[in-house]
């Protein structure tokens, strides 16, 4: 068992019969009593955000989650449909483990799927992955110095913000923790 001295983001603790990864955590000492570690906690199967305090050298159960890399074959309307690169096994992922990542995730791309035993809980994305862009307004020469910006829509259907230089057919990076436009990528 550990104790909340080994608290740290990213750590997938088992909180009531949920699984919970620690977001951000803070120690505070208290001018009485013992000290307290304020943690912001998301559950991994709801995506609920909570916030919860420990004392300080409280028992936890932390939770070994195995990460497998799976590329991403189909989507068949319910389910997302993965294989595991090494046992070219299919694995069926319902629709709310894979909602925000399938934003960011083209077909036949490699992503690492968090396994609880034998059921998928969670799935890792790159920090960014470059998109095409499929629709958005004509870009015009010399629109580089304004900032301004127009909406795009990318290959696996995300809306972004884009600057007015670029057009149908540019390959752009975006972050997948903001989906906030980062740079265009010359090919």
């Amino acid at each position: 068992m550990a104790t909340t001295a080994d608290i740290k983001n990213g750590l997938i603790i088992n909180l009531n019969n949920n699984l919970l990864r620690v977001i951000e955590f803070q120690h505070v000492k208290m001018a009485r009593g013992g000290a307290r570690i304020r943690t912001k906690l998301k559950n991994i199967q709801t995506g609920q955000i909570i916030d919860n305090t420990f004392r300080s050298g409280e028992k936890l159960d932390v939770v070994r989650l195995e990460a497998n890399e799976m590329q991403y074959l189909y989507h068949d309307g319910n389910n997302y449909i993965f294989m595991n690169t090494e046992t070219y096994e299919q694995v069926p992922l319902e629709e709310e483990i894979f909602k925000e990542a399938s934003q960011y995730i083209k077909e036949n791309e490699i992503v690492k799927i968090l396994f609880h035993g034998n059921k998928a809980v969670d799935i890792e994305i790159p920090p960014h992955v470059n998109l095409q862009i499929t629709e958005t307004e004509p870009g015009m020469k010399g629109d580089t110095v304004t900032g301004a910006t127009k909406n795009a829509v990318l290959e696996t259907g995300l809306n972004v913000q884009v600057p007015l230089f670029l057009n149908v057919g540019d390959t752009v990076r975006i972050d997948t923790r903001t989906g906030a436009y980062v740079e265009r990528i010359k090919e």
